[in-house]
């Protein structure tokens, strides 16, 4: 299992604090050191779609120029900027086996890893 995020985000802190606490065994993936790549993206939006993915509350998305926010109309322009700025990316990442999931829900974790 791969936990992808910012270590200094205050929701991947809880979730990565979660998975020690219950046990589960997980990868982490710095979003800030390793980035990450166009394919991976791609492949996350075909299994839920950009608005799961896309982050609009993030500082880094508010911070932006208005008009760099309204050329962001095509799906290609959605995740290239993504894939440079990352911290618009919903975290935690969560990506195990048949399983994708954005954000931290101490419910869902149970569901999924503490079977």
């Amino acid at each position: 299992m791969k936990v992808y995020g910012i270590p200094n985000c205050d929701t991947v802190q809880k979730a990565i604090k979660w998975f020690k606490a219950n046990n589960v065994d997980f990868e982490f993936h710095d979003f800030k050191k390793e980035g990450i790549a166009y394919g991976r993206l791609l492949d996350w939006v075909s299994q839920v779609g950009i608005e799961k993915i896309f982050n609009k509350q993030s500082s880094t998305w508010k911070q932006l120029d208005d008009q760099v926010k309204e050329d962001m109309k095509a799906p290609a322009d959605l995740l290239k900027l993504l894939q440079e700025k990352t911290s618009i990316i919903k975290r935690p990442v969560i990506e195990d086996v048949n399983f994708l999931f954005f954000g931290f829900d101490e419910g869902v974790y149970k569901k999924q890893f503490l079977k």
